[in-house]
């Protein structure tokens, strides 16, 4: 339950869209393909809860407490050893907002609600430009959003699991494998555009993996800085029509650390946070993530 001093302010706030960064943290494994017949899955649960945010102005301001919890799969496999297919699925996606009371009558402004839905998939393809076991490897991908999620849902039409729009993102990966000390290390980095539809601006994107491999091999921690800059061409109507998971014209800079624990040669689990140090139009706080994959290697 949440309280502020009055109507106006209240649905000022409810007509602001939050944005977060899950969608943004896929990077596609590098430009590592998977060999022929090789698989990666990992099934993860995906979650913020916010009551602040980054304003247009990059500026903080408090809203009603909100939540999203994504539960996901995510694959990668081996089409041949240079063509990697891709799927990001968050078949099980919630998202809720607190009621809204006046803080000096109680009086309820705004009633809270939720959805549970499927929310937006994306499909990909990378392919290796270099042969597998270069030294310096480049690989581009192709990812499609699908607008498989509701974009509409609620009393006031805020809620929602998917931006009804098709988005291509074209990226480039590049990165190399070291040795450092006794251990197994990698950096990569990559640089992407975002062609979105219906209305939203389209993203430039650009990030930086690092990962080392301790305990040998059996604990891999990577840490990643992702930045999106808007083109600022989206229609700005779309911004101001409900309170949501996603956004337009929102650009960040976010960093993010996980560590992934293997049990065996093939399966492990995972856990991560990632935060947002500079944002317009997203949620200023914490998401987590937890996991299990089997790596088929």
């Amino acid at each position: 339950m949440e309280n502020y001093n009055n109507k106006a302010k209240a649905m000022k706030i409810q007509i602001i869209i939050f944005a977060v960064i899950m969608p943004f943290m896929l990077t596609a494994g590098g430009p590592w393909t998977k060999p022929k017949g090789k698989a990666y899955l990992k099934l993860s649960e995906w979650w913020t809860i916010f009551d602040q945010h980054f304003t247009d102005t990059g500026m903080l301001d408090p809203n009603i407490t909100t939540g999203v919890f994504n539960t996901s799969i995510y694959g990668e496999f081996g089409i041949t050893d240079r063509l990697t297919g891709i799927i990001n699925a968050p078949i099980i996606s919630r998202n809720y907002m607190n009621n809204l009371k006046s803080r000096t009558t109680e009086e309820l402004i705004i009633e809270g609600e939720s959805i549970t839905t499927i929310g937006d998939f994306d499909l990909g393809i990378k392919y290796g430009l270099t042969r597998p076991g270069a030294k310096f490897p480049l690989a581009a991908t192709l990812m499609l959003g699908l607008p498989t999620g509701k974009s509409s849902a609620g009393t006031l039409n805020n809620l929602q699991t998917g931006d009804g729009e098709f988005n291509q993102m074209l990226q480039l990966d590049s990165g190399t494998g070291f040795s450092l000390g006794k251990s197994s290390a990698y950096l990569s980095s990559f640089i992407a555009i975002n062609n979105r539809t219906k209305g939203f601006s389209e993203e430039f994107r650009f990030g930086l993996e690092f990962g080392i491999g301790l305990l040998n091999k059996a604990l891999w921690l990577n840490s990643k800085l992702i930045v999106v800059e808007s083109f600022k061409n989206g229609n700005t109507a779309e911004t101001v029509t409900s309170t949501s998971i996603f956004a337009n014209n929102t650009e960040f800079s976010t960093l993010g650390i996980e560590a992934n624990y293997y049990l065996n040669s093939s399966f492990g689990f995972s856990a991560g946070v990632a935060t947002a140090f500079r944002g317009e139009i997203i949620a200023a706080a914490p998401s987590y993530s937890i996991g299990i994959f089997y790596d088929l290697k």
